[in-house]
């Protein structure tokens, strides 16, 4: 592939897998290019794993706010009633506005309500293969890779269980805009968010009448040297949250369960684990998956980075996919590897204010449902071709048939759309 045929704009290429030869291109011959937009201002790409980390860590050079993390500005998008999050929602942000709120919500994620929640997610990791594992055959996507994030999210926000699937089509309809499977004109991400508001802040009404160990319970009642979450803030959170708490795990356990069983060698050191499924098998899941593709910064002063000199105002965006394959940083980064050591995977973003607030509890997630298949799917093999999202945001797999031998269930009956509150 020669530079000149680098589109990082067309999300077909992305469904047909070529971003990666792109990507390679770019590493080897333009580290830090100009791309010009059809439709909008142009802007530069970081594709190097020590770029992104300098740009990542660097909030006063590099800003998640002035511009937003989109490559597209919100003028260009407002005909798609694109709204602008812009100092309201957390990913949006910039210290020392970004540092308040996060102080903020980190109420809802201490070490007590992740380890809490481990044990009730173990179960919840069992009940799920449980209700799959006699017939043999499944949509890995919607069947199993969705379940965990999905059921771990509703708890955490408060949902009941058998909502979760509102969840679900929420996230579908906000991050496949470019999607026909979840965008027409009549189910667009503006309508999607407007109806996930609606339903929040009905629980948010319910928690301040009827408090519960909940992250709705505790958003509603943070309070910092007297300074309290707005309802816009709130709003947003709940959004950041339904999407980057489903969507992102969901797609890693769909990318690993893809890698293992492309790279049967692989998944067979997994099952012999002495240890079990561990941090660095996951870590090597998470590099090859990186389910957030990019986010955008803007420049805010003129600078230089990668050798490049970039102008105040300037976009840059930075490819996470990218940097997880960069061949300085990680040997044969096209191998599949589940005891690569080391591993310094950016999935979560390169450090720095903007690292993933829930990644212990994506990892914590990870490890429980590959360890359930692993233990009780033994022989899960793929009996068609996944199916990619139509973005250049989201490294998507929509669809993945698979078949295993059938098995027994841990559980007789059927699992029980319980939440944690009503467990313990």
């Amino acid at each position: 592939m020669k530079l000149s045929q680098v589109n990082l704009l067309d999300p077909d290429r992305f469904i047909r897998q070529e971003h990666h030869e792109m990507f390679r291109v770019l590493r080897d011959q333009a580290p830090v290019m100009l791309h010009q937009s059809p439709n909008g201002s142009a802007f530069w790409n970081l594709v190097k794993h020590a770029d992104l980390v300098e740009a990542n860590r660097d909030t006063g050079r590099f800003s998640s706010e002035i511009g937003g993390i989109s490559i597209p500005d919100y003028d260009d998008r407002a005909d798609e009633g694109a709204m602008d999050t812009r100092g309201v929602m957390m990913l949006t942000t910039d210290p020392p506005k970004h540092t308040r709120y996060r102080r903020l919500v980190n109420k809802g994620f201490t070490p007590r309500m992740i380890g809490l929640i481990e044990q009730y997610l173990r179960h919840r990791a069992i009940l799920i293969v449980d209700n799959v594992i006699e017939k043999g055959e499944a949509d890995f996507v919607v069947d199993i890779a969705s379940e965990l994030p999905l059921q771990a999210i509703a708890e955490i926000m408060g949902v009941p269980q058998q909502d979760r699937m509102m969840l679900f089509e929420w996230s579908n309809r906000l991050i496949g805009i470019d999607d026909p499977e979840y965008s027409d004109e009549g189910n667009d991400g503006a309508m999607a968010a407007m109806e996930l508001y609606a339903y929040t802040n009905q629980l948010a009404k319910d928690r301040a009448a009827n408090p519960r160990d909940d992250i709705v319970t505790k958003l509603i009642n943070a309070e910092i040297d007297g300074d309290k979450l707005s309802e816009l803030e709130f709003d947003m959170f709940m959004l950041l949250l339904t999407v980057a708490g489903n969507e992102t795990t969901r797609n890693a356990t769909a990318h690993g369960m893809l890698a293992l069983m492309d790279n049967p060698e692989q998944f067979k050191v997994i099952k012999e684990s002495p240890d079990g499924v561990t941090d660095t098998h996951i870590d090597e899941i998470l590099r090859w998956a990186t389910p957030v593709l990019h986010f955008r910064r803007t420049a805010t002063e003129d600078t230089e980075i990668g050798g490049q000199h970039i102008d105040k105002g300037d976009k840059v965006v930075l490819w996470y996919i990218s940097a997880n394959r960069d061949e300085e940083v990680f040997d044969d980064p096209f191998t599949f590897d589940v005891n690569r050591t080391p591993n310094e995977q950016i999935a979560f973003g390169g450090g720095g204010a903007h690292y993933c607030l829930g990644a212990n509890l994506a990892k914590m997630e990870l490890r429980l449902i590959f360890q359930e298949i692993a233990d009780r799917m033994p022989d899960i093999h793929r009996v068609g071709e996944p199916e990619w999202l139509r973005s250049n945001f989201i490294g998507g797999v929509k669809h993945l048939p698979v078949a295993w031998t059938p098995g027994k269930k841990v559980n007789p009956g059927p699992a029980p759309d319980q939440n944690l509150s009503t467990l313990v």
